[in-house]
């Protein structure tokens, strides 16, 4: 497990800056820390925080760049790779969500973003979610929805990811065609490119296989993953 508390020259290698450009955010107080023994310290959690909320905000253009290609994971995105089920874990996976709203679920899904630990900050994720389902819902024919960030960007989370949950019962969500919705994939990707590979990948695993009647089938959230690794490998098979 990394370092949970920094001092001075930990948190600069951390956050790929100089000791002396720390030491004055340290003396503007615009970076948090606090002193133990006469020494100043950094939480991981509260840098982490303020790294995805304030860096970016700083004057410094050549440092926000900076700090972007620094946080941006690189993922294989090649046709034949199965990405899905790289990005998705079990763990990431909620078999039996009591949801009865539309609400209700995307703040569980919330939740189950930050249980990854890859999430920086909790509410930005939310905010950007609900912003995008304003604009159209993400729920698509067939029962499932695709929901996701309005913006992709790498200082929202620590590295991409995808999670998937099902609701106990089918709830209105704003499909296309009327009808209700019980499969919920959350999209979480650090940028566009890699985000609308991944909405392709799973639009093609759910309507080019059985994998959406096989998932209401599967009786654990471990079942669920390995039916999305079945149809991404069935997918990949038919490519050329």
């Amino acid at each position: 497990m990394p370092h949970t508390l920094f001092n001075t020259e930990e948190v600069a290698d951390y956050l790929h800056l100089p000791v002396a450009d720390v030491e004055e955010l340290v003396k503007r107080r615009e970076i948090p820390f606090e002193k133990a023994a006469g020494r100043v310290m950094f939480r991981r959690r509260d840098v982490d925080q303020w790294a995805s909320q304030r860096l970016l905000g700083l004057t410094d253009k050549s440092l926000v760049e900076f700090h972007k290609r620094s946080s941006t994971k690189v993922h294989d995105m090649s046709r034949r790779h199965a990405i899905v089920s790289e990005l998705l874990k079990p763990s990431y996976v909620d078999a039996d969500m009591s949801c009865r709203t539309k609400s209700s679920v995307i703040r569980h899904m919330v939740d189950l973003a930050e249980k990854t630990e890859l999430l920086y900050t909790k509410q930005d994720l939310l905010d950007s979610i609900l912003e995008r389902e304003q604009l159209c819902s993400t729920a698509l024919a067939g029962g499932m929805a695709l929901l996701h960030p309005q913006h992709h960007e790498p200082f929202m989370f620590e590295d991409s990811f995808v999670l998937l949950g099902r609701t106990i019962q089918p709830i209105p969500f704003g499909a296309p065609d009327g009808l209700t919705t019980d499969m919920f994939f959350m999209i979480c990707c650090q940028d566009d490119r890699l985000h609308l590979h991944v909405l392709a990948r799973l639009c093609m695993i759910c309507y080019r296989t059985s994998c959406l009647l096989d998932l209401r089938e599967a009786a654990t959230a471990a079942d669920m993953y390995d039916v999305i690794t079945g149809a991404e490998l069935d997918v990949l098979g038919t490519l050329v």
